[in-house]
């Protein structure tokens, strides 16, 4: 099965139901929840979803949410390795540094994030969501 790793604006746009981008998630995550594909996120993005998730929904429904959510996705762990790697390297952005890192500490060969731009320098292939599933199916 194909693993792929997804950045935490693909998740919060099927989380929080963002248009348009959430049609192209929702189509994404239905791969995963038919075992067509493996979608892999950091435990970083966990904590950045449920801060959003929190500008529309309920403590108790955020969690609700995240705990649905975890059963469509292998959560990565991101240790000190990740962080050294996030710091040392010429990303603008530190969290998509720490995303980046994830996804090559696992052996992800395939990125997917709607900020392709951010990810310029990456060694391994970026997509949006919408860009893989144009490819795939």
């Amino acid at each position: 099965m194909k693993k792929v790793f997804v950045d935490t604006d693909v998740c919060i746009d099927l989380l929080s139901g963002r248009k348009p981008f959430n049609s192209f998630a929702e189509k994404l995550f239905t791969l995963a929840d038919t075992n067509q594909i493996k979608i892999c996120v950091s435990s970083l993005s966990f904590a950045n979803i449920d801060y959003i998730l929190h500008s529309q929904y309920s403590v108790h429904n955020s969690r609700q949410i995240l705990a649905k959510f975890k059963t469509l996705v292998t959560v990565l762990s991101v240790d000190s390795k990740t962080i050294d790697l996030a710091i040392a390297s010429d990303f603008a952005d530190f969290e998509d540094s720490i995303q980046y890192f994830s996804a090559i500490d696992n052996g992800i060969e395939i990125l997917i994030t709607r900020n392709t731009k951010d990810f310029k320098k990456s060694t391994i292939k970026v997509m949006t969501p919408e860009t893989y599933l144009t490819k795939t199916i």
